[in-house]
C-alpha cells in the first residue's frame, strides 16, 4: 500500500502585504460543539473556521449520535439519542476535545468512554485535573490503558479548587456543572477570551453562570439546555500570527476580523519592539519602517502574553537588532520547534533557568523553557517538519524571510489549527505551493 505526504513548497517573496479575514477561533469552535450536546435542539455555530479540528469534533458528535451540518462559516449541531456513550478508540490520541466530552456523555447516557488524549507535544496536559473535577460531581472514574471510563447516575454540585488556572479543565468543569443538581464554584478558574465566550454560549442555552472575582466562577445547574445560536469571535492567535508575519517580512499586514481587545496585550510587546500600528473598529495593521528592537518577553494565562503566541513571536526576534529573552511558563515542552529554526539560520540558545521574569513552577524541573534568541539572523531555507499546530506557523514565517527555498513536512497539523494557511499566505504574496509526494 503506497503512502502519500503532504508537503509546502516556499519561495520566499519578499515583503508580506495585503488584508487577512479571521475567523472564529481554533481554540473555541470544538468547544462550543461539544456545549451543543447538552441542548434539547440544534444548535447554529457561526463564523467558524475551515480547520481540521471541527471536522475530527464533528466525527466524534456523529459517532456518539449528533448530527452535525456544515455550511461553509456555519455548523448545526442537532443532538439525538446517545447511540454510544464514548468516543471512538480510532481517535485515540488525535486531540484535546475528547475529555471534554466526558461530562455532558454523563449527563446524558449515565456513562461514558472516552480514549486517551492527544494534540500537540508541547508539554504534560495531565488528565488529573480533568478527573478530579469529575470525581468530586460524584462520578466514578477509572483510567485504563486505553482511555477513561465513567459512570454517575447524578452528578451534583461542588466546589472545584483548580492548582492551576488550565483552560482546558475549566472547560470540563463548566460543561459539567451546568446540568449538575445545585451549586458549582470553581476557584482559580481560567479567564481566557475562549472561556469566556464558551460560558456565554451556556447562558444562551440557559445555563446559569456567573463571574466573580478572583478567577471564581459561579454556575448553578439546570434540568435542561435549550439549543442556541451564536457567532464565535475572531481568533486571537491567528490574527497576531498574520501580523507577525507582516513584520517579519518587512511589509504589512492588515488583518480583519479580530477586535483590538484581544489583542491588548501582544499589540503592546510589539510596540515596545518598535512596530507602528493602525488600529481601527474594522481592522488592526502593523509595520515596522525603522525596524524592530529585541524584548524580554514571559508567557502566562491570560491576561498574560498568551502561549501560542510566543512562536510567531520567536521568529521575529531573528529579525530585530540586539538579544530578545523568552520565558514560557505554561508548557515545558514548548520549545521543542526550535531545533528547525536553528537549522534554518536562527541563533537560539535554550536554558532550563527562568530567564526573563520571576522564577515560574519549572525553575526546578529541568525543563529547557527559556530561550535567548540573537539578531538580526540571517535565516536560509531548509528541509522542516512541523511537529505542532503554532510550531508550524513559525516554520512558514522562517520560509517567508529566509533566503532560498523552504520545504515543509507535517503541514497536516497546521491545516488542523488555522483556517485555510495556503490560500491565506497566497494572497498575501508568499510563493507558496502545497503538493503530495
Amino acid at each position: 500500500m503506497t503512502t502519500t505526504e503532504k508537503l509546502w513548497e516556499i519561495e520566499p517573496s519578499g515583503p508580506l502585504r495585503g488584508d487577512v479575514t479571521v475567523r472564529g477561533a481554533k481554540n473555541a469552535v470544538s468547544k462550543h460543539m461539544v456545549a451543543a450536546m447538552l441542548g434539547d435542539g440544534p444548535s447554529v455555530i457561526r463564523n467558524a473556521p475551515d480547520v481540521g479540528e471541527a471536522g475530527l469534533t464533528a466525527a466524534m458528535l456523529e459517532h456518539i449520535g449528533m448530527r452535525v451540518e456544515r455550511d461553509d462559516s456555519e455548523i448545526t449541531v442537532v443532538p439525538g439519542p446517545v447511540a454510544n456513550a464514548g468516543v471512538a478508540k480510532a481517535f485515540t490520541g488525535l486531540n484535546r476535545i475528547p475529555i471534554l466530552m466526558l461530562g455532558p456523555l454523563l449527563h446524558l447516557a449515565g456513562e461514558a468512554f472516552v480514549p486517551l488524549v492527544g494534540g500537540d507535544p508541547i508539554g504534560r496536559r495531565p488528565v488529573d485535573f480533568h478527573v478530579d473535577a469529575l470525581r468530586a460531581f460524584g462520578a466514578e472514574v477509572d483510567i485504563a490503558e486505553d482511555g477513561i471510563h465513567a459512570r454517575a447516575k447524578e452528578l451534583r454540585g461542588t466546589r472545584i479548587d483548580l492548582p492551576y488556572p488550565s483552560v482546558g479543565a475549566t472547560e470540563t468543569v463548566l460543561l459539567t456543572a451546568v446540568r449538575a443538581k445545585g451549586r458549582t464554584v470553581i476557584r482559580n478558574a481560567a479567564t481566557e477570551p475562549e472561556i469566556v465566550e464558551l460560558a456565554l454560549f451556556l447562558q444562551r442555552m440557559g445555563a446559569g453562570i456567573s463571574f466573580s472575582p478572583e478567577r471564581r466562577i459561579v454556575v448553578e445547574g439546570v434540568e435542561r439546555l435549550h439549543g442556541a445560536q451564536t457567532r464565535l469571535g475572531g481568533d486571537r492567535i491567528e490574527a497576531f500570527s498574520y501580523l507577525v508575519a507582516g513584520l517579519v517580512t518587512g511589509g504589512e499586514v492588515r488583518v480583519h476580523g479580530c477586535p483590538q481587545d484581544r489583542l491588548v496585550t501582544p499589540i503592546t510587546t510589539l510596540a515596545r519592539m518598535g512596530a507602528e500600528f493602525q488600529i481601527t473598529d474594522d481592522w488592526i495593521m502593523a509595520s515596522a519602517p525603522n525596524g524592530l528592537r529585541s524584548a524580554a518577553v514571559q508567557t502566562d494565562t491570560h491576561p498574560g502574553f498568551a502561549t501560542d503566541w510566543q512562536t510567531p513571536l520567536m521568529v521575529l526576534f531573528t529579525q530585530a537588532s540586539g538579544m530578545s529573552v523568552l520565558h514560557e511558563t505554561v508548557y515545558e515542552n514548548r520549545l521543542a520547534y526550535v531545533p528547525a529554526l536553528q537549522s534554518m539560520g536562527a541563533e537560539i540558545e535554550v536554558y532550563d533557568t527562568c530567564l526573563g521574569g520571576p522564577a515560574c513552577r519549572y525553575h526546578d524541573t529541568g525543563a529547557a523553557h527559556s530561550a535567548v534568541v540573537r539578531g538580526v539572523s540571517k535565516l536560509r531555507g531548509g528541509d522542516v517538519t512541523m511537529p505542532d499546530i503554532r510550531a508550524g506557523f513559525s516554520a512558514v514565517l522562517a520560509g517567508a524571510a529566509a533566503e532560498g527555498p523552504s520545504t515543509l513536512r507535517g503541514v497536516h497539523h497546521i491545516e488542523r489549527g488555522y483556517h485555510r494557511p495556503v490560500e491565506q499566505f497566497q494572497k498575501l504574496g508568499l510563493n507558496l505551493r502545497s503538493r503530495e509526494v
